[in-house]
Formats: C-alpha cells, sequence, structure tokens
C-alpha cells in the first residue's frame, strides 16, 4: 500500500489525498507536523533531503516528493492526465502557472496569516502578495470564460492543483466575489466524485 507523508493543513498535501481519494487508490497517511519541525527529522531527510511535505512512498522503500510531481505519478493512464500531447502541454502550463505564480502568493498568504504573528515586515510582503495573487485570480477567471475546466472539457490534476489553495484563497485575505468564473468551476470541482474537504484525512 502507498504511503503519503503530509500535513492535514497543507494545500500541497491536499492536493495528493484528493487524487488518491478519487483515484481510489488505497493509501497509509502519515501526519509530518511541520509546526513542530518534523519534516528536518533525520528521519524524514533520509524521505525526502529537501525536507517538504508532502512525499508519496509509491512502494516501499522509494519516495516521490512535490506535490504536482506526485499528480502526474497518480494520475497516469486515468482520466485526470490527459491522452494527447497538447493537452498533456497545457496541463503542465497550468501546473507550473501554480506553483510559480499563484502558490507563492495565495498559499504563502494563507500559512502566515494562520500561523505567524504579522510584523511590519510581514505586512508589507503580504501587500506585494496580495497583488501578484489577484493577478494570478485574474488569469484564472479569464481562462475560465466559457470553459468548465481548465483543460479541455474534463475534470483534471490542472484543476486539482489550482483547487487546492483557491479554494481557501480567503484565508489568505483573498476575497472571490469578484471572480464569477472561478466560483463556478469551484463549485463544479466541489461537485466531482469522491471529493473530499482538505481537512479530511
Amino acid at each position: 500500500m502507498m504511503r503519503l507523508y503530509d500535513n492535514l493543513d497543507s494545500g500541497n498535501g491536499y492536493k495528493c489525498r484528493l487524487a488518491l481519494n478519487q483515484l481510489e487508490i488505497p493509501f497509509e497517511r502519515i501526519e509530518i507536523d511541520i509546526s513542530k519541525g518534523d519534516s528536518r527529522s533525520p528521519d524524514f531527510l533520509r524521505i525526502n533531503p529537501n525536507g517538504r511535505i508532502p512525499v508519496l512512498e509509491y512502494e516501499p522503500g522509494a519516495y516521490l516528493a512535490e506535490s504536482n510531481a506526485i499528480l502526474f505519478y497518480l494520475a497516469d493512464g486515468s482520466p485526470l492526465l490527459p491522452g494527447d500531447r497538447i493537452g498533456r502541454a497545457q496541463l503542465l502550463q497550468w501546473m507550473c502557472f501554480e506553483q510559480y505564480s499563484h502558490e507563492p502568493n495565495i498559499a504563502t498568504s494563507r500559512n502566515w496569516l494562520l500561523h505567524f504573528a504579522i510584523d511590519d515586515q510581514r505586512r508589507t510582503a503580504l501587500e506585494s502578495k496580495r497583488e501578484a495573487g489577484q493577478a494570478a485570480l485574474d488569469v484564472m477567471e479569464g481562462h475560465l470564460s466559457g470553459k468548465r475546466y481548465f483543460v479541455g472539457e474534463s475534470y483534471t490534476i490542472a484543476d486539482i492543483a489550482l483547487y487546492a489553495y483557491t479554494h481557501v484563497a480567503e484565508e489568505g485575505g483573498f476575497t472571490l466575489e469578484p471572480y464569477p468564473n472561478i466560483r463556478e468551476w469551484l463549485a463544479r470541482v466541489t461537485a466531482e466524485p469522491r471529493h473530499i474537504p482538505i481537512t479530511h484525512g
């Protein structure tokens, strides 16, 4: 059975939990308490020298890190991964967008507001991240005009990757009220079979 080294509050971990559940892949979830430094322990660093969760143990003693790489691995051969060349490239485009334009601003803002005292330095950084995060949401809103999902007309791991932190963006100080296309898309993703909430282990 696969094992997922994860933290229940993590959107990156949630991506993997959601995909595993929707693909009906049995797995054991192992909680890593980031707040106590568990991801920096010698035991965990042997699993992932980068010291980050999630990590998937896909077979005994074999590990895969980085949430979007894990999604790609899990979805291979399933409807969550397009079978055509351009579809896969477009999927990768949105998953790169999620990691470079979306996650560093929306997810980081959420993490700071949920877990840290906001001093003057962080407050200034939050203002910058809010502007960049809204720019990412603007891109998503425009792309979803007349579209049900991010790649083609079907639900894929690109949607899972972007959903994870978008649906909790308000916890990072963002409002989704100006984004009707995003809100409709979020509702479609939530309605997908075997959907689970972010706090589900």
